[in-house]
């Protein structure tokens, strides 16, 4: 054993016994030796605590932590744990729990049993459209939905079980709308879903009266209404309106408002009698044949020939007409003629943006080429030239017109670029409608861009053009009756003024064209 402390050198006795373990002497308890040690240590120990009072003992050694031990894996498998996610998606309307659906049948009940045999006709339904809490112009609507034109009339048990089904499975009024008009199996609406319902407004609004004189103007004005609720409602294009569509669009509440106008020329949206005499007049003076059918020539007289000839051939190529048969022939209908003039005088419209950029598409990608501008602004400027004025160069203008719509993709017009720009009946104007583009260019430009920044609500452009017109129709008509006050007697001129024999001849057909993609 090697002891490297000098001081246990120095011990006499622990020297001696060292020697005898050295010797292999056993008399030495190893016990006394450690004794020796340990006591020897303790002494070295307090002798340094007294030269040094002010030290601390040591601390002890903390202890290490043991590392804790993983669990070890579990051979059970846990379940999945099932979330009820609640139903958010209503296309029928969000049911009300509250609802009382034996209330409103007893209402109904109460409102039958004071009708003669508990049997509603087509006017008696109006009472009932009240009480089931539907706006009065729904009544032809309750009345075909319970079997009415087929008998005529409509029991209480047929229009009971008819409106408790209704009830419990449509929640608003868009869906219960759908659900009386459309086809059986259909969810979207056709055009000729909306006559009956058309055909009683016209029979039974006080402002359409002076109608019952002349009901050979029954099927143009019902064709007018509908391709305007077509035109504003169908956002697809597809001919059918869904249940999406209608809920986005003001026709229900429209048609509500009517119950409360008497005067049906202040419900401008869809439904004015002005608006339909200024549509048929500019067809009529166009269909020189009066077959009711237009076709390029016709159509390119209009407004003396503003259009270009290159734009009036697209309109006929297909791109917003519909109707094989009339496509090949190159005619027009009323009806297409409807979507053709409110597209043409109020081009800020969104549909009638749409309308345009199908015709100026020509390669139909979507997307307007430079090559495209320039072959409908190439009439333009034949047309400028011919007036004595300076076309701008193309290059020119094509600066400008992106200047002006700004597209996302350099040199692609979109028809997204168009509408967000708000400059679309600017650019249009330009392209294909010289008279337009010459009063763009005299204008302001500063007041161009206040009326598009304008957040006032004001007519629209159609609705000013209509007015305008109408105002124009009248004066004409009242100058003619004034000059034939002296060669006609009064009830041929009333008969003239109300029916004119030309026009009557050709009003005993309802043309509606399938306006589809």
């Amino acid at each position: 054993m090697m002891i490297k402390e000098s001081s246990l050198r120095r011990d006499p006795d622990l020297r001696g016994e060292l020697a005898f373990l050295a010797r292999g002497c056993d008399f030495v308890l190893p016990s006394r030796f450690k004794k020796r040690i340990k006591s020897f240590q303790q002494a070295q120990l307090q002798s340094k605590q007294e030269k040094k009072p002010g030290t601390p003992p040591p601390a002890p050694l903390p202890a290490s932590p043991r590392p804790a031990t993983p669990p070890l894996p579990s051979n059970k498998v846990t379940a999945p744990v099932s979330i009820n996610i609640p139903r958010f998606y209503f296309p029928k309307g969000l049911p009300n729990p509250g609802s009382d659906y034996e209330d409103s049948i007893k209402k109904t009940e109460a409102a039958f049993s004071s009708i003669d045999e508990e049997k509603a006709d087509i006017y008696e339904m109006g009472k009932i459209a009240k009480v089931c809490g539907c706006p009065l112009y729904w009544k032809a609507a309750l009345f075909n939905g319970a079997g009415g034109e087929r008998t005529g009339f409509v029991s209480v048990h047929l229009f009971i079980a008819m409106w408790r089904k209704l009830i419990q499975n449509c929640h608003d009024d868009a869906s219960k709308f759908v659900n009386l008009l459309a086809k059986p199996g259909c969810n979207y609406l056709e055009q000729e879903d909306f006559i009956p319902l058309l055909q009683d407004i016209v029979d039974t609004h006080p402002g359409l009266t002076f109608l019952k004189e002349a009901p050979e103007f029954h099927s143009r004005y019902i064709t007018t209404v509908i391709q305007r609720i077509f035109y504003t409602v169908n956002r697809s294009w597809s001919g059918r309106i869904t249940l999406t569509e209608l809920k986005r669009s003001n026709f229900l509440q429209t048609l509500a408002l009517l119950e409360e106008e008497d005067d049906i020329n202040q419900v401008t949206d869809y439904f004015s009698y002005e608006h339909f005499y200024v549509i048929y007049c500019k067809f009529w003076e166009l269909d020189t044949d009066h077959d009711l059918y237009i076709d390029q020539k016709d159509l390119a007289r209009y407004n003396d020939h503003a259009s270009s000839k290159r734009i009036i051939e697209r309109v006929f190529s297909g791109a917003v007409t519909r109707g094989n048969a009339v496509q090949r022939e190159g005619r027009m209908s009323y009806a297409e003629f409807v979507w053709f003039l409110i597209s043409e005088e109020d081009r800020k419209n969104p549909t009638s943006i749409e309308y345009w950029f199908r015709c100026m598409d020509l390669d139909g990608d979507g997307v307007l080429s430079m090559y495209e501008l320039e072959f409908f602004y190439e009439e333009q400027c034949e047309k400028m030239e011919a007036m004595g004025i300076e076309p701008l160069p193309f290059q020119d203008l094509l600066c400008q017109l992106l200047d002006l719509v700004k597209p996302e993709v350099e040199g692609q017009i979109t028809l997204r670029d168009l509408k967000r720009c708000k400059m679309a009946h600017i650019f249009y104007d330009t392209c294909f409608n010289l008279e337009k583009y010459l009063d763009h260019e005299q204008r302001d430009p500063f007041a161009v861009q206040k009326d598009v920044e304008s957040e006032n609500p004001e007519p629209s452009d159609w609705d000013r053009y209509a007015a305008e017109e109408y105002e124009i129709l009248v004066a004409e008509e009242s100058a003619t009756e004034q000059l034939q006050e002296g060669s006609f007697d009064d009830d041929y001129e009333a008969e003239e003024l109300t029916s004119p024999p030309e026009i009557s001849d050709k009003m005993d057909k309802l043309v509606i064209s399938d306006l589809t993609a």
